[in-house]
């Protein structure tokens, strides 16, 4: 059994296109309970931020850099232990498009609605599919531990269980309580920002070569 901890950063549901973000972002990491508690005191002793709760935009701040290179790089405490997925969601609107009407001929907004209407709910949100691909990363029956979403309903992971037959379970918890799902919520949050960063002509080269090796499939974008 392989158990992964999971979070996501940019879900705005079956809202793909005119919303807050333009990248959807979804991390896995295989990491123990004392790893990830070690990484998070690591990281609370490098930032000396006050927070509560840590999250990427910490990492992120230039006065910061240092911390997310660690991070990031290959001493840092997530190599060989984690994946992150990227979405351009307008890349993801469109090729749903295409699926289902051959071309695209008007405004994505319009689609975006017009599908939403005609598919049953959820068939449009990104975090579905990403779930089904993170199984697929991680050899064997896999346990996910997830940041609680009130899309990933009883009767939905029910589903995702059927569509994943090596899915064994699909448990909701706080990320405040457990460790694990912060470091995926640091690694997702990372992501989004830099890919969003990339798309509108700001590409950070250095963070964007250190994520790759955690980037699932070939391309930066999926979708």
């Amino acid at each position: 059994m392989t158990e992964i901890a999971c979070d996501e950063s940019g879900s705005e549901g079956e809202k793909l296109v005119g919303g807050v973000t333009a990248v959807f972002a979804h991390a896995g990491v295989r990491m123990s309970h004392d790893e990830a508690d070690a990484c998070v005191a690591e990281l609370r002793s490098m930032i000396r931020s006050p927070a509560v709760e840590y999250k990427a935009n910490h990492l992120l701040r230039q006065k910061n850099r240092w911390v997310l290179l660690w991070f990031l790089g290959p001493s840092g405490p997530l190599e060989g232990k984690a994946r992150v997925q990227l979405v351009d969601k307008r890349k993801f609107l469109a090729s749903r498009v295409r699926a289902e009407f051959g071309a695209v001929t008007g405004p994505l907004e319009l689609y975006n609605d017009l599908l939403r209407a005609r598919g049953p709910r959820g068939a449009l949100d990104p975090l579905f599919p990403a779930i089904l691909r993170a199984v697929a990363q991680w050899h064997g029956r896999v346990s996910i531990v997830h940041d609680r979403q009130l899309s990933l309903t009883d009767g939905r992971i029910r589903q995702l269980k059927q569509l994943a037959p090596r899915l064994e379970s699909l448990t909701l918890v706080d990320s405040q309580h457990d460790a694990r799902v912060q470091v995926a919520d640091f690694l997702a949050g990372i992501a989004r920002r830099v890919a969003e960063e990339e798309l509108n002509g700001r590409p950070d080269h250095e963070v964007i070569d250190l994520l790759r090796p955690f980037v699932a499939g070939k391309e930066m974008w999926h979708g």
